[in-house]
């Protein structure tokens, strides 16, 4: 008999590769350039000495469509357009990487969790949300919290809760620390390279929106995980298996945090002063921030002890890993390249534009957010999101008369929470590693998901009440 597939069973969707998804967006910008109308907005300075459209302006110029050679290079050009940005990504990339990789957040995330073992007080849930928070709000750590997952749901099941309050606190600490991110260098420092805003601009009313998220995120949470504990049956696990979880090796329990490790916390938390004091007082951008960074993971490496081979090694292999997300950036500018080749991008803002011009202000906001946030489930990457949306999403803040500040608010939101939501980011891998069905994990986390995004809803009309980085 054959030993073919079996009938029944069905293929499992995926999206393609982020390259792929990416060529054939560039593709269908240079297709538009034959059919949308080229157009222009006249632009004006405004007080910060940034070129921005002014409302009304639109009028047709001549067209250029994109023919297939020009669409080729796009590609080169877009890469070299981004030069700042995405070597920006290499630096800062591989010199965060010396930090994560002394285990100095490991090692405070297993200290907590000793000191908080055996204890039943749900206070564990936000505190850890806060830490996992902290990690991803400044130094863009997400992948690097996936281990703690399994960790998580074993400790959580062993003090009378269940494995989806363990894999809450870790992806939501993920999830909230981008949504809510203060000075995240490769999602806010990318959207806010592209849209022109000075990085670290809004950092407190982000943070602000970062504790705001952690209480209602930790909030729901903790009722779902106390209703567990006052009865097992009401766990959206009950009677799933996880002997596996309970019986397994915890072996980042066994983490060091000596002196070390907190010399180089110090030497991160000197390094977030630096650079909130350069950018607030001298001006700093890209260039010095890098510096920064570079010098921070440098100090780093010589507390851990690490001979020059290490460190060049260590380096070369943090500009590896980086590489595919800087790539994207690239690629993705070439979106732009060919939009402004074809003289389409102003005729495709004020197409956007022109349903959510009928709209109030804070209305159009909470648009921008959804568009963000439907827009991840294509294009599960920050940064190749920003590159792709934030050309487009800060004119036409401006078109709307709102803050390109606002405008970077909008993508961050969108892009952070979603990660753990949708199957074509983390929710998938989370979920198995916490031994939870997905859709079980769904059931939990999409109420949570849409509180949130009220949450954020209502932080977008506040920023745009207020002026947000106006």
């Amino acid at each position: 008999m054959s030993n073919g597939p079996k009938l029944d069973e069905k293929k499992k969707f995926h999206l393609p590769h982020i390259f792929i998804i990416l060529f054939f967006i560039v593709l269908l910008c240079a297709i538009l350039t034959w059919i949308i109308p080229a157009g222009e907005f006249d632009r004006v300075e405004n007080e910060s000495g940034r070129m921005v459209v002014v409302p009304g302006t639109w009028h047709e110029v001549d067209a250029s469509p994109v023919g297939p050679f020009t669409f080729f290079q796009a590609f080169f050009n877009g890469m070299v357009n981004a030069g700042e940005i995405v070597f920006f990504v290499f630096i800062a990339f591989a010199s965060v990487s010396f930090i994560i990789k002394s285990g100095a957040f490991d090692g405070l995330v297993v200290v907590l969790m000793k000191i908080f073992k055996g204890k039943s007080s749900v206070i564990i849930i936000p505190i850890f949300m806060a830490l996992f928070g902290l990690g991803s709000s400044t130094v863009g750590m997400f992948e690097e919290w996936v281990p703690f997952i399994p960790i998580f749901a074993a400790i959580f099941i062993g003090i009378g809760y269940d494995a989806v309050v363990g894999l809450a606190v870790v992806a939501l600490g993920a999830g909230m620390g981008y949504s809510g991110a203060v000075m995240n260098p490769f999602t806010v420092g990318v959207a806010q390279g592209i849209a022109e805003v000075d990085y670290m601009s809004g950092a407190g009313f982000r943070i602000i929106c970062h504790i705001a998220m952690i209480i209602v995120g930790a909030g729901l949470t903790m009722r779902y995980a106390l209703k567990v504990k006052a009865d097992p049956t009401k766990s959206l696990v009950y009677g799933d298996d996880f002997s596996a979880l309970a019986t397994g090796n915890v072996d980042g329990q066994e983490k060091e945090f000596g002196l070390k490790q907190k010399l180089v916390l110090i030497d991160l938390l000197a390094a977030i002063i630096v650079i909130v004091v350069g950018v607030k007082v001298k001006g700093w951008y890209f260039a010095e921030i890098s510096a920064v960074l570079l010098i921070m993971g440098i100090i780093a490496a010589i507390i851990m002890r690490e001979s020059l081979d290490e460190i060049g090694n260590s380096f070369a292999k943090g500009f590896q890993e980086a590489c595919t997300s800087a790539m994207m950036i690239g690629i993705a500018r070439a979106t732009l390249i060919v939009l402004q080749a074809g003289n389409i991008i102003d005729s495709v803002v004020y197409g956007l534009s022109l349903p959510l011009s009928h709209l109030p202000n804070w209305l159009s906001s909470i648009a921008m957010l959804i568009m963000q946030t439907v827009l991840n489930f294509f294009i599960p990457s920050g940064s190749g999101q920003a590159a792709v949306s934030m050309p487009i999403m800060a004119p036409m803040a401006d078109l709307l008369g709102l803050t390109r500040d606002t405008a970077v608010l909008a993508y961050q939101f969108g892009d952070g929470l979603s990660n753990i939501v949708w199957p074509t980011a983390f929710a998938a891998i989370m979920a198995g590693l916490a031994g939870v069905k997905l859709e079980k994990w769904w059931k939990f986390i999409f109420p949570v998901f849409f509180a949130l995004i009220g949450v954020q809803a209502i932080l977008m009309i506040i920023a745009v009440m207020t002026g947000f980085g106006a």
